[in-house]
């Protein structure tokens, strides 16, 4: 059987494009040996190159200083080992975030990456970019559920870090080291997870309120005797904050006495506070919903937007944006760049990975 050669796909880079910049062409490797060879080419070439998995948290960095080829990872789709006993999962860099959901689903397990637009987001794409969603609090992020991955190098070496063994701690655990890189070390061709058994009930309560209750109804949501596994306030969103109105999503997992349970409560606090009306949606309605707002974190309003991966107080969100536009990713340079960039030279002495892409222009 003679394997097809990796896919150049020129007529498609306009929609590759990052910042001014766009690719002279796009490559698909159909496997990881491919991905190495055309890394190591590329290499040999002088040429950057930029990995791509769905392209939804793209813009979560800098735009690239140089970038001939894009590197898509959507043939890296493989389900390469499962086993629903062990709670362990193999799985391509390039398989959707959606498809994995649906796999885990049918055995009653679940992977909480909480990426946005998951039907097109990428494994490998998400871990990249150091993606953690809103339920990080109640089940970590996904760099903490990361027990194993095969990296690309820039020179054509394929590195293995961790195995398919959820307590396995021998040795550094090297495959943390490429989550949040942004491409810049290396690409992400498998990522091994531990995953978990789907809870019993989900539920998600929505509360609308009026913006002088904000403060309240953090105040009394926030003190529940069992937290949510995802609390947000959203605001400013018309795809889920109609008519203006803030409103307070909690998502609640568990089990149906400790929802229920947890339920009421919400409900008691949000009355204290002011706050009349919640709707819940419970089962595929909720997960639905939830999913939705996900989305909107890395939604374009236009051709300027940015993804905003940011810190601080909910009432200094919008100074913050502002501040964003036109200025670093990164904001303010950390003390440990010497480190970053000695780590650089050594996985890619060439710059040919995502070239200006992570903190410090590295």
């Amino acid at each position: 059987m003679i394997a097809k050669p990796a896919r150049a796909k020129p007529a498609a880079a306009a929609s590759y494009a990052l910042g001014a910049l766009t690719p002279s062409r796009v490559v698909e490797p159909n496997d990881t040996t491919e991905t190495a060879a055309l890394l190591r080419a590329a290499s040999d070439a002088g040429e950057a190159v930029v990995a791509f998995g769905g392209g939804t948290l793209q813009g979560s960095a800098n735009a690239p200083a140089r970038y001939d080829v894009a590197l898509s990872t959507k043939r890296l789709n493989a389900l390469h080992e499962y086993d629903p006993r062990e709670l362990t999962a193999g799985i391509g860099g390039g398989m959707t975030v959606g498809e994995l959901d649906a796999l885990l689903a049918r055995n009653g397990q679940f992977l909480p990456l909480d990426a946005p637009f998951s039907a097109q987001a990428t494994i490998g794409g998400t871990l990249a970019a150091g993606w953690a969603g809103p339920r990080r609090g109640a089940y970590g992020r996904p760099r903490d559920l990361l027990i194993g991955a095969t990296v690309a190098l820039a020179d054509g070496t394929l590195a293995k870090t961790g195995g398919m063994v959820v307590k396995n701690v021998t040795g550094y655990d090297m495959g943390k080291l490429y989550v949040g890189s942004q491409g810049t070390l290396g690409v992400i061709v498998r990522a091994n997870f531990k995953v978990l058994p789907a809870p019993a009930v989900r539920r998600l309560a929505i509360a609308p309120f009026d913006d002088e209750l904000r403060e309240r109804a953090i105040l009394h949501a926030s003190a529940l005797s069992v937290e949510p596994a995802a609390l947000l306030i959203v605001d400013g969103f018309h795809e889920i904050a109609a008519a203006g109105r803030p409103r307070l999503f909690a998502l609640l997992e568990g089990s149906e006495h400790v929802v229920d349970r947890t339920t009421r409560e919400l409900r008691s606090a949000l009355g204290a506070a002011g706050i009349a009306e919640t709707r819940l949606l419970d089962g595929e309605a909720a997960a639905t919903a939830f999913a939705s707002i996900l989305d909107v974190y890395a939604t374009a309003a236009s051709e300027t937007s940015v993804t905003f991966l940011a810190r601080g107080l909910p009432s200094e969100a919008v100074l913050r944006a502002q501040r964003a536009r036109d200025v670093d990713a990164w904001g303010e340079t950390p003390a440990t760049l010497t480190t970053m960039r000695a780590l650089k030279a050594q996985f890619d002495p060439r710059g040919v990975l995502a070239p200006g892409r992570f903190v410090g222009g590295l």
